[in-house]
């Protein structure tokens, strides 16, 4: 795989068709999305002052949306980091393989929708940042 920096990851604009009885987003795989997605997963009722993430993937990839209230993603790739406010369920930000992610400052009511490329597959994560931090730099 390529270097893999926090410069790879965009926030994604997501289609939204607006009607006056509500609004609806519609996400097709390599259309709206990057990537196919294989898993779709959602994080709620997260404590206040409570964080989530703290680790890496190999090789899968995630949009990460939320769909209500909003979050704070740190990505890291080692050299680099970036803070990303999400706030609106029309924004994703799309996180490539090898990016470290922390996610922090849930709001109240806050649901973080993720979808991601790959079916779960503990082999996948990198959860010691010293490790990630190796990798990286073996590179």
């Amino acid at each position: 795989m390529l270097d893999t920096t926090v410069f790879n990851c965009n926030v994604l604009t997501l289609p939204k068709i607006h009607n006056r009885a509500g609004n609806i987003t519609a996400l097709n795989n390599f259309r709206d999305i990057p990537f196919d997605v294989n898993r779709v997963y959602y994080l709620y009722d997260v404590p206040g002052g409570e964080d989530r993430g703290g680790h890496a993937h190999r090789e899968l990839q995630q949009l990460v949306v939320a769909v209500s209230g909003s979050f704070d993603i740190t990505i890291d790739d080692g050299r680099n980091k970036k803070t990303i406010s999400l706030n609106r369920p029309y924004y994703g930000l799309h996180i490539i393989p090898e990016i470290w992610r922390d996610l922090t400052n849930f709001s109240s009511g806050a649901i973080c929708l993720v979808l991601a490329s790959h079916k779960y597959d503990a082999n996948d994560y990198i959860r010691d940042y010293e490790q990630f931090i190796q990798m990286k730099t073996c590179k």
